[in-house]
């Protein structure tokens, strides 16, 4: 163990957790999804996610994600995604749902990836990794937003989108899920100048402009509200009613996805169902 009062030791201990990492031996080809976290990569054994059929109040997102995989998962030319906008409104299942339908049809084709934002700068480790692997990977960012202090995040997957002096794989798109249009947390409080906030900005939204696909998923209104909790309650045989189900919404706030799936939980937790 190095002396920590040593300031040389504890550079050279930063330096050392800064370097690229090399991944554990894994199957790329064995599984249908992993885990990526800090250039340490781990197998998930079972994508959770629903029947596409059962995402309601986003059908023009579903069929342009639904699309822009299968073309991927094929090894066609697709773009990567940007999706982004209210909580709770289906951005990560739907495509955790398109991602699991194309493995219905074929599970060695396509793989998912789960990234966090502190493993963007081992991404060309991961790009390695599975450049020279038979199948295609859609690598997955959930819930994104830099805020400031992220710059050299942001850069990192800006490099691996688009200018990069070495070509990302061409088996690899990547997914981003914000509720950002320009991915960017704005602070209230934040003190920056004018001119260092529109150059921040800037770098955001040249982040987005990279993806070729970018989806707006929107507050639903009340109709598609209680059509998402039909498509949860009804396949269980749960009895339930729009005045219970508004009423639970409207303690929790605008109507969503989530608020129905929460709403369909409770239900089955009432009738002692195992969901």
């Amino acid at each position: 163990m190095t002396d920590q009062g040593d300031p040389l030791a504890r550079i050279a201990d930063a330096l050392e957790r800064m370097a690229p990492c090399v991944p554990d031996a894994v199957d790329w080809a064995a599984h249908p999804a992993y885990a990526w976290h800090g250039g340490q990569v781990r197998s998930v054994k079972v994508i959770d996610a629903l029947p596409l059929d059962r995402l309601k109040g986003i059908d023009r997102q579903k069929q342009a994600v639904t699309e822009n995989v299968a073309r991927h998962a094929q090894g066609a030319a697709a773009h990567d995604m940007l999706l982004w906008g209210a909580r709770g409104m289906g951005k990560s299942a739907l495509l955790r749902a398109a991602v699991a339908a194309e493995q219905a049809l074929d599970p060695k084709r396509l793989a998912l990836v789960q990234l966090d934002l502190g493993s963007l700068y081992a991404l060309p480790d991961l790009f390695a990794a599975i450049g020279g692997v038979d199948r295609q990977f859609l690598l997955y960012l959930d819930d994104l937003a830099f805020d400031h202090g992220d710059d050299g995040m942001l850069r990192h997957l800006r490099s691996a989108l688009e200018g990069s002096l070495a070509p990302r794989p061409a088996n690899v798109r990547l997914a981003v899920t914000s509720n950002h249009r320009a991915i960017l947390a704005r602070d209230e409080h934040d003190q920056a100048g004018p001119l260092h906030e529109r150059d921040r900005m800037d770098d955001t939204l040249a982040l987005a402009d990279r993806f070729g696909l970018r989806l707006g998923f929107h507050p639903c209104d009340q109709d598609e509200y209680l059509a998402i909790v039909a498509a949860h309650a009804e396949p269980l045989g749960l009895e339930w009613s729009s005045d219970e189900a508004l009423t639970w919404s409207r303690a929790r706030g605008p109507l969503s996805g989530r608020s129905a799936w929460q709403f369909v939980v409770e239900l089955a937790g009432r009738a002692r169902l195992q969901l």
